[in-house]
């Protein structure tokens, strides 16, 4: 009982975690909120040179949704969930690389291992959707080989 739990709740609650923030994405309050996060990044700070504040999260949002919607999708296939799995996989190590690149994730006037609320806890947390992608992908995958 407690593993079929777990399994809905980390699937589906991945799924609803990637769709809602994705949502997000689509106000300016979320979208100013990101910017910060992004404009240090290399993977992302490039893309603010053609892309406004607003567009950038919107693109996020689309890729956010659709990655929580391929997830929810095991049911029916396992295959466009284990892609969404790995869409997964990439979106969390990618963010999880915003606490090396943003300023202010460790607590001022501390060093490591105390990080601050904000970022430094915010973005820590990705690291168990890290997880949580992962297995996803792992046992949609093995569904899929087994059909």
């Amino acid at each position: 009982m407690f593993n079929k739990l777990g399994l809905i709740i980390t699937r589906y609650g991945l799924a609803l975690v990637l769709i809602w923030i994705g949502l997000l994405k689509f106000t300016t309050y979320e979208a100013e909120g990101i910017r910060p996060l992004a404009e240090h990044s290399p993977f992302f700070s490039w893309m603010f040179g053609f892309l406004s504040t607003q567009g950038f999260s919107n693109m996020l949002g689309v890729i956010e949704i659709s990655t929580g919607l391929l997830i929810a999708l095991r049911s029916i296939s396992p295959m466009a969930s284990a892609l969404g799995s790995i869409g997964g996989i990439v979106t969390f190590v990618i963010t999880l690389t915003f606490m090396l690149s943003t300023h202010g994730v460790i607590q001022t006037g501390h060093s490591f291992p105390f990080i601050s609320a904000i970022p430094g806890q915010f973005l820590v947390k990705d690291l168990v959707l890290l997880g949580a992608s992962f297995w996803t992908a792992g046992e949609a995958l093995s569904a899929t080989i087994k059909n």
